[in-house]
C-alpha cells in the first residue's frame, strides 16, 4: 500500500506510526511545506521565552524517520487529482497514492479589517509565524494583542517576557467568556495584572493603522481609542485548512466532511485532526476539534481504517488544559460558561485568589458530575474521566475527592476546606472526607 499524507503534525504522524505497525510493508510518505520534520506546535511559546530550542521541541531524533521507513517530503501540495490518485506539489512534482490522509491543520482566522496586511500584523500558528514573530518584535516597546483565548494570553506572556507593553483586547464581558465562568475568568484576569497586561473587555478591533514604510503604527478600538503600537498579534481562532480541496470532489462545508471512521466523501481520502469536520458528532461534541490530544487520537484512529480495520472515533470524555502566566488550568467534562438548567455547581476559591475548583453535577436523579474545572490545583484525569463516564454521584466524589490530587508532594491539601464549604452550599449531600493524598504540607 502507497500511504501519502499531506501534514507532518500530530495527526499525520500519529497516522504514520501507528501504519508502519498495522502493515509493516506500506510505503508511508509525510508532506508537508512548513517544516522537514515533525516538531510539537504546543511548544512554540518556550522557543520565544528563550526555555527550549527549536531542535529541544522535535519529538524524534532526525535518524527516526529513516529508520523507520518514513520518506518526508518537504514540499507545499498545490493540487489533488482524485480520479488519478495524484497529488501535486509546488514544484510540479507529482505522487500517486492507494490511501491519502488529509491531515493540513489550520490556519489562523482573519475577519476584514483594514490595515491587516500591514507588516508587524500576523498570527501565530506555526514555525513561519514564530520566525515572524522574533524579527518583527525585535527591539519594539508596544504591541496590541486581539483576541481574549488560549492563544491570546500565550502572546501576551510571550511579549511580556521581551518587556514589550501589551494591550489585549477582548471583546466578551470578561476573559475567554465563550468558556470560562466568571470566577475563573477574575483569576485569569488577576494574571493579566499582575504581570502588567493591560486588557480592554468589551472593546474590537475596528482599524489598523500604518507608517509611511508599510508598517503597523498603532490600532483604533471599536470604542474609538487609539492605541500606539509595533506589532499586532491576531489571536481570533483557527479555521480548517481547505485550500487542497478547494475545486475537487472531496465535500467540505466549514472543514472536510468525514464520517466516523475519518473517511471523506471520496473513496480512499480520509481526512483527521484540525481539518476535519465530523458529520455527526456524538452527543455533547462539537464537530471541528482543533487539540493536540484529538489529533493525536484521530490520527490512530484513521490509521485502522485506512488499514482495512475500520474503527469508530470515540473522542471519550472532553479534557484540555493550558498556563496562564503563573495560573495552571485544567478542564473535564462539560462546565459551560453560564449556569445550565438541571446542572448544580460547586465552587470552591482559595482567599489568596490562585486555586479555585468547579464541580459541575446533574441537579437530579442520580446528582452525576458532568464536569470539573481546576486553576493552580492539579487533578489526576483517569480518575476524573472515570467518575465522569461513570455518572458518579457527587456525594461519592466528595468523599473521595483526594483521589484526583495530583498536586506534588508536600504541596497543601486543601480537600478538607473544599468538604467544609460543600456542606455548608449543598447540605442535602453532606459527606465527610475519607480520602486524602500523601502528607499535609507544613508551609
Amino acid at each position: 500500500m502507497r500511504l501519502l499524507i499531506i501534514g507532518n503534525g500530530i495527526t499525520g504522524v500519529t497516522a504514520a506510526l501507528t501504519v508502519r505497525r498495522l502493515q509493516p510493508a506500506a510505503q508511508i510518505t509525510l508532506v508537508s511545506g512548513e517544516s522537514a520534520h515533525h516538531y510539537s506546535r504546543t511548544a512554540l511559546m518556550y522557543v520565544y521565552l528563550g526555555h527550549l530550542r527549536y531542535q529541544d521541541i522535535k519529538p524524534y531524533e532526525d535518524w527516526f524517520w529513516a529508520e523507520n521507513r518514513l520518506e518526508l517530503v518537504e514540499a507545499t501540495a498545490t493540487g489533488l487529482d482524485t480520479e488519478s490518485q495524484t497529488v501535486t506539489l509546488h514544484d510540479g512534482r507529482q505522487l500517486g497514492y492507494d490511501k491519502l490522509l488529509l491531515a493540513t491543520g489550520s490556519v489562523s482566522r482573519r475577519a476584514d479589517w483594514p490595515g491587516q496586511e500591514l507588516g508587524g500584523v500576523q498570527g501565530l500558528y506555526g514555525l513561519p509565524d514564530l520566525a515572524r514573530m522574533e524579527r518583527d518584535t525585535h527591539g519594539i516597546g508596544q504591541a496590541v494583542v486581539v483576541g481574549g483565548g488560549l492563544i491570546g494570553v500565550e502572546l501576551a506572556e510571550m511579549l511580556h517576557s521581551r518587556g514589550i507593553e501589551t494591550t489585549l483586547l477582548v471583546r466578551d464581558a470578561h476573559y475567554w467568556g465563550s468558556v470560562l465562568p466568571a470566577p475563573e475568568a477574575r483569576l485569569v484576569d488577576q494574571q493579566l495584572a499582575e504581570h502588567h497586561v493591560a486588557v480592554r473587555y468589551q472593546t474590537e478591533l475596528a482599524e489598523i493603522l500604518g507608517d509611511n514604510q508599510g508598517r503597523v503604527r498603532a490600532v483604533r478600538t471599536t470604542a474609538g481609542e487609539e492605541l500606539p503600537c509595533q506589532w499586532v498579534g491576531l489571536a481570533t481562532g483557527v479555521t480548517p485548512n481547505l485550500s487542497l480541496v478547494q475545486g475537487t470532489a472531496v465535500e467540505t462545508d466549514r472543514g472536510i466532511l468525514v464520517d466516523a471512521q475519518l473517511q471523506t466523501s471520496v473513496p480512499n481520502v480520509y481526512a483527521a485532526g484540525d481539518c476535519a469536520q465530523h458529520r455527526q458528532p456524538g452527543p455533547d461534541e462539537v464537530p471541528i476539534e482543533q487539540l493536540w490530544y484529538t489529533g493525536r487520537m484521530q490520527g490512530e484512529t484513521v490509521a485502522h481504517s485506512i488499514c482495512g480495520q475500520p474503527t469508530t472515533y470515540q473522542r471519550g470524555v472532553w479534557f484540555n488544559s493550558a498556563k496562564f502566566f503563573a495560573l495552571e488550568y485544567q478542564t473535564y467534562g462539560r462546565v459551560p460558561a453560564r449556569p445550565e438548567a438541571g446542572i448544580d455547581s460547586f465552587y470552591w476559591e482559595h482567599p489568596s485568589g490562585r486555586l479555585a475548583l468547579r464541580i459541575n453535577f446533574s441537579s437530579e436523579p442520580g446528582f452525576a458530575v458532568t464536569g470539573f474545572n481546576a486553576l493552580g490545583l492539579r487533578l489526576r484525569h483517569e480518575v476524573c474521566a472515570r467518575w465522569i463516564s461513570a455518572q458518579t454521584p457527587i456525594r461519592e466524589v466528595m468523599t473521595q475527592l483526594g483521589a484526583a490530587n495530583f498536586d506534588p508532594e508536600f504541596y497543601r491539601q486543601h480537600e478538607p476546606d473544599m468538604i467544609r464549604q460543600f456542606n455548608a452550599q449543598f447540605p442535602q449531600h453532606a459527606t465527610v472526607l475519607q480520602r486524602r493524598k500523601g502528607l499535609f504540607s507544613r508551609f
